[in-house]
């Protein structure tokens, strides 16, 4: 059964999650068709008074456009046994496939935003962007441009103040801390 948490409720869970396996991001566009993608770097915590998860998305994704349409996105956190479908969705494009269904995912309509939750996860952020800034080249220290940006692509940061946080608590206690 899913209910409202507080924020600090199963943030190690959320963070070790996303260090292991990666958390699913989902957004959807202004034709009303959800989309769903593995992120593997972001950051929660609190900024402008307000709490916020960051996620860095490149241009080039499909997501990228979706969340520039609508301005929101969801991050949801599965269970480890949902890596393969966490790895699905990191390598194919929701441009092509649709990878709800591919993946037999269910999305449900978020309480306080058009973005979908994946309903199959245990913890559910809805957020709305305030605010997002792509990476400047010039600003990022030479190692990393060497290792992640051989070829440019670089993410922007989407600020989504997190409007609402619930899930299935008893399953996420199940979740490595």
């Amino acid at each position: 059964m899913k209910v409202d948490l507080t924020l600090g409720e199963f943030l190690k869970e959320t963070v070790e999650t996303l260090y292991e396996e990666g958390l699913l991001l989902a957004s959807i566009g202004l034709d009303g068709k959800p989309n769903v993608m593995a992120i593997g770097w972001a950051f929660i915590g609190y900024l402008w008074n307000k709490p916020y998860f960051i996620v860095a998305v490149r241009p080039s994704r499909y997501t990228h456009k979706l969340i520039q349409e609508t301005g929101e996105f969801t991050v949801n956190v599965p269970t480890p046994d949902m890596k393969d479908i966490v790895d699905y969705c990191g390598t194919v494009s929701g441009r092509t496939h649709d990878k709800f269904r591919a993946k037999k995912l269910t999305a449900v309509k978020g309480k306080s935003v058009k973005a979908p939750i994946i309903d199959e996860c245990v913890l559910h952020y809805e957020c709305r962007v305030d605010y997002e800034s792509r990476l400047e080249p010039e600003r990022v220290p030479t190692e990393v441009r060497r290792i992640n940006y051989p070829s440019g692509g670089y993410h922007t940061l989407f600020f989504g103040e997190i409007l609402a946080y619930y899930g299935d608590r008893e399953a996420a206690k199940r979740l490595k801390p």
